[in-house]
């Protein structure tokens, strides 16, 4: 696993761009850890907990639109920036990590930016 140290804590290697979607997301693993790798029309990529924090299921599986991903189950939606749920039936955040993009390669961040989103 390639990391990288940087101001901001370390970075894991997770894909490539050309690994995911022109929009959509991947599952990738972070020490054990599942995290959506989503990429928005845009262009932006972003870096979430891949589960939704009201049901055990894949959000890397859900539709991304307008900044947000949601979960194919029971529609709930969660803001790709800030992990705030944004349509329910979830109420609780998930977590966000910071991403960096260096020569056509994607890195995580093992720390989240918004510890306090405990997930489920």
């Amino acid at each position: 696993m390639t990391e990288i140290d940087t101001s901001q804590g370390t970075f894991v290697k997770v894909c490539s761009l050309d690994d995911l979607p022109d929009v959509g997301a991947v599952c990738v693993e972070i020490d054990g850890h599942a995290i959506a790798v989503v990429r928005e029309s845009s262009g932006a990529v972003h870096a979430i907990d891949d589960t939704c924090t009201h049901e055990n299921i894949s959000l890397s599986e859900g539709e991304v639109e307008d900044g947000e991903v949601e979960c194919w189950l029971h529609g709930s939606r969660f803001d790709l920036r800030s992990g705030a749920p944004t349509g329910l039936p979830a109420t609780r955040p998930v977590q966000v990590y910071p991403v960096k993009i260096e020569d056509g390669d994607v890195f995580v961040g093992a720390d989240p930016m918004n510890p306090s989103a405990t997930g489920k």
